[in-house]
């Protein structure tokens, strides 16, 4: 069995998610009676339109990672606990025990949760099955299971579909992708928060008339509002900050100038391959709707794609832009930290993206809650660190230089797989009892009240009077 598995996990790591996600919607849009020429062609272009977003995607987190880094060269922070960045937290995670097994866990809860009529969600986005993994091996670091840790794989592949469906409505209405859900776990993990915090944000006197959505601010500001222009003043705020002891005038100048252009451009292509990927998935969503309908009448079938389609929107790169420069300086005034943010500064859009729908693309808003999110994570990743640079070493990970322990933002920093871990490295099968009634709760609660539940995820835009209060016309 697990020479099987380890073919099978060869081929996927062979192929690459570029590859393999075409070849899996040919097969899906076969099966749900697609005609071939029609799967073929709806494959071929969510693949490259991915290899698009991967494109634009990699000049983003350079850009990023190069000014974060620089920023925080800048601070001269010196702590314990290294950030060495997803790729990493990935490797780690398909290296343990748990990550030969977890493409067939997530396969099998995803299918099973689909023939019981208990989701929606068709999770096509194999490659991220590492966070279950990820969570499943810090399980078998604390517990020393396999079984236990198979089993917190399993749970939070469901969990992750509950989230999907969940945030399903909200996220086609803002970000115009129908027929789309996200089975992220490291983007879907902010919206309890993001929920909780713009209740409260609605409540506040003074807080709640601040209306800073990027057609707001486009529409007050004029060609300086636009997305594009948006990108290049902050890249070159953000430039200086990094670059401004660089050397002479004109290092400073082009560095600047270097950032501004990059981020503008991340702005404008984001968005235009976003785009070129809904042309491939509308054929494969109107097959799947044809074929639902025909057996199970008026019920909904989304298929699930990374996170990555989202953060093109300007709502989403405006809000992480102002977010990484806010993540150092919580690394330096939080008390009792010992991280050092690095490598997955640049992710700082995967985590805010789905806050967008809830608070209906207000950036202020999402800056706070993103705030937020990180001052949990940062205590949440020291928590975890143990675990992750033991399960580290146990897969062979080279250790950088002077770190004792290592983090990540994802997954490091989410609090959800921090309690599935403290459950069951805790209680034992209690914990894992414990976790399944929570999904449970949540699948179920779904279930019983989707409008409700959907509305607080942002399937409704904000009232049009809170606009109007925020923004009174002069």
């Amino acid at each position: 069995m697990d020479s099987i598995l380890t073919a099978f996990k060869g081929v996927v790591d062979t192929l690459g998610a570029t590859v393999l996600l075409p070849i899996i919607i040919f097969v899906i849009a076969l099966v749900l009676g697609a005609k071939p020429g029609r799967a073929f062609r709806a494959g071929l272009t969510i693949g490259i339109a991915f290899i698009g977003i991967n494109l634009v995607l990699g000049l983003m987190l350079t850009t990023l990672g190069e000014v974060a880094q620089a920023i925080v060269k800048n601070t001269g922070i010196q702590r314990d606990i290294v950030d060495v960045g997803w790729p990493s937290a990935a490797a780690i995670a398909f290296g343990s025990s748990v990550g030969l097994w977890v493409i067939p866990i997530g396969i099998l809860v995803n299918v099973a949760l689909l023939l019981a009529g208990l989701t929606r969600t068709l999770n096509v986005d194999v490659w991220n099955f590492w966070h279950f993994a990820f969570v499943g091996s810090l399980v078998v670091a604390a517990t020393g299971s396999l079984g236990y840790g198979l089993m917190a794989a399993a749970l939070m592949a469901a969990l992750s579909l509950v989230l999907a469906d969940w945030t399903a409505k909200g996220v086609q209405r803002f970000y115009g992708v129908p027929g789309v859900s996200v089975p992220h776990l490291a983007s879907a993990q902010i919206v309890p928060i993001a929920i909780g915090l713009n209740w409260l944000m609605d409540r506040i006197p003074g807080i709640n008339n601040i209306q800073l959505d990027t057609d707001t601010v486009q529409k007050r500001l004029g060609v300086f509002g636009e997305p594009i222009v948006l990108g290049l003043i902050i890249g070159l705020i953000l430039g200086f900050a990094a670059y401004y002891n660089a050397g002479d005038a004109g290092t400073v100048i082009s560095q600047s100038l270097k950032t501004g252009i990059n981020l503008a451009a991340v702005m404008l292509l984001l968005p235009r391959m976003v785009k070129i990927l809904m042309e491939g998935l509308i054929p494969v969503s109107e097959a799947a709707r044809e074929f639902v309908q025909k057996r199970a009448g008026n019920r909904e079938i989304n298929v699930g794609l990374d996170s990555a389609i989202l953060i093109g929107h300007p709502a989403a790169i405006a809000s992480s832009l102002v977010l990484v420069p806010v993540a150092i300086l919580l690394s330096i005034i939080l008390p009792g930290n010992r991280i050092i943010l690095f490598a997955d500064l640049a992710v700082i859009p995967f985590i805010v993206a789905m806050a967008a729908p809830i608070v209906n693309g207000n950036v202020f808003r999402m800056i706070v809650i993103g705030t937020v999110t990180l001052i949990v994570g940062f205590y949440v990743g020291m928590a975890l660190s143990p675990l992750m640079t033991s399960t580290a070493q146990t897969a062979g990970f080279q250790m950088p230089a002077n770190a004792t322990l290592i983090t990540s933002v994802v997954d490091g920093f989410l609090y959800i797989p921090y309690l599935v871990i403290s459950a069951i490295s805790a209680l034992g099968l209690l914990g894992v009892g414990i976790v399944l009634v929570a999904v449970l709760a949540l699948l179920f609660g779904f279930r019983a009240a989707p409008r409700a539940w959907e509305r607080a995820a942002g399937a409704e835009p904000e009232e049009p009077v809170v606009q109007t209060r925020a923004m009174p016309a002069e």
